[in-house]
């Protein structure tokens, strides 16, 4: 189980950080937009499509990654308070009963619509310049995909869990900006002491 866990976990990182790369690119696209619209008063048609492209695959991507970390939001209000073997049953439940059939069926429908898009080659309704977007269609199949490997994962950290009554955490690859300040400035008051 802890290979599976291992991993799902470094695949989902891997994609994750992959397609974290279109944030420079959906910056760069939006910069030239403003550049073109605003300075040379001579905007593209396909700016708005571009970007609406990129921030949906990357949210799509990004998904069995943040799973991974345990970064999705969560209402534990409750939850936090319980011992982990509780927190492990109830996440079982609650993968069983909703999680795995949703991501079924975002990979079926997702499939259906990746498919349909591809066989006339769709293209961005939004825009005058027609935009290819049934590639990027297949996106939701890809995201569907990650996102039960990753599921697969999470219940067998439920498993372990409910052995162990502790949770195996994911490697914590990133640090969130909150944590690198207070993390600087504790070392700065050790330095200053």
């Amino acid at each position: 189980m802890i290979s599976y866990i291992k991993f799902a976990d470094a695949l989902s990182g891997w994609f994750g950080k992959a397609f974290a790369w279109l944030i420079i690119l959906m910056t760069a696209g939006t910069s030239y937009e403003v550049f073109m619209r605003y300075v040379l008063n001579k905007p593209t048609p396909w700016a708005l499509d571009v970007s609406f492209i990129m921030y949906g695959t990357l949210f799509m991507m990004g998904g069995a990654y943040t799973l991974s970390l345990g970064g999705h939001v969560r209402g534990d209000f409750l939850y936090r308070l319980w011992k982990p073997r509780t927190q492990a049953w109830v996440d079982l439940v609650l993968y069983m009963i909703f999680f795995f059939p949703g991501v079924t069926a975002l990979i079926f429908a997702g499939w259906k619509y990746a498919a349909r898009s591809w066989s006339y080659a769709e293209v961005s309704v939004n825009s005058p310049a027609g935009i290819p977007i049934y590639q990027f269609k297949t996106i939701i199949v890809a995201a569907g995909i990650l996102l039960f490997i990753q599921g697969i994962a999470q219940v067998m950290r439920c498993i372990i869990a409910i052995r162990n009554n502790e949770w195996m955490v994911a490697k914590k690859d990133v640090l969130e900006t909150e944590e690198l300040l207070i993390k600087q400035a504790s070392e700065s008051k050790k330095d200053d002491h």
